[in-house]
């Protein structure tokens, strides 16, 4: 079995690549967010082929990896990643003159989300929650509060990965794997 050590580069991020496996032979491995989120894992390619993967620590997977290069056999493996949506929760708008209020915002916000048992990751003045459950329920938790001043959007799990580090992506999308214990209460 072959085993792939590094990447070669991302069809997305220069035109080049896209050129160059325009006349190889590609074939395609698509992982899930739980994999997505390991170093060391197996991948089923779209033409039946199995490969190991075997990546230094904390390397960032992207949708489009080129994980395998080989021009003299013209053939290539491209990574495709199926991330789950994320909910945005943007606190830009909140009135930051009212320190009390800020506090309570924050400790009932921070309650909401944690009796959900969601997981989630603060950056600037964002916080991220992979989906775990329907939007209508996540949305419905949010909108129950009325938290003032807040706002939130359901994105693309890869449209956030640019704007994390490899430690808050894993944190992100390795909570909500198969083994992770996110469940909702029923009412």
């Amino acid at each position: 079995m072959k085993i792939l050590t590094e990447i070669f580069g991302n069809i997305h991020d220069d035109p080049k690549w896209s050129e160059l496996l325009k006349n190889m032979d590609v074939e395609k491995a698509d992982l899930d967010q739980w994999t997505a989120q390991k170093s060391r894992f197996l991948i089923h390619t779209d033409k039946g082929n199995e490969y190991a993967v075997s990546l230094k620590r904390h390397t960032p997977l992207r949708d489009g990896d080129i994980i395998d290069l080989d021009k003299e056999h013209n053939k290539a493996v491209v990574l495709g990643l199926a991330l789950n949506e994320v909910l945005v929760i943007d606190l830009s708008k909140i009135d930051k003159t009212d320190r009390s209020s800020v506090e309570r915002l924050c400790f009932e916000l921070g309650h909401a989300l944690g009796n959900q048992h969601w997981p989630a990751l603060m950056k600037v003045e964002k916080i991220y929650v992979p989906l775990t459950v329907d939007k209508k329920v996540m949305s419905s938790v949010l909108d129950t509060h009325h938290f003032e001043g807040i706002t939130y959007e359901f994105k693309q799990g890869n449209d956030i990965i640019p704007y994390l580090h490899p430690h808050e992506i894993r944190r992100l999308f390795g909570a909500t794997g198969p083994d992770s214990k996110t469940h909702t209460h029923i009412h």
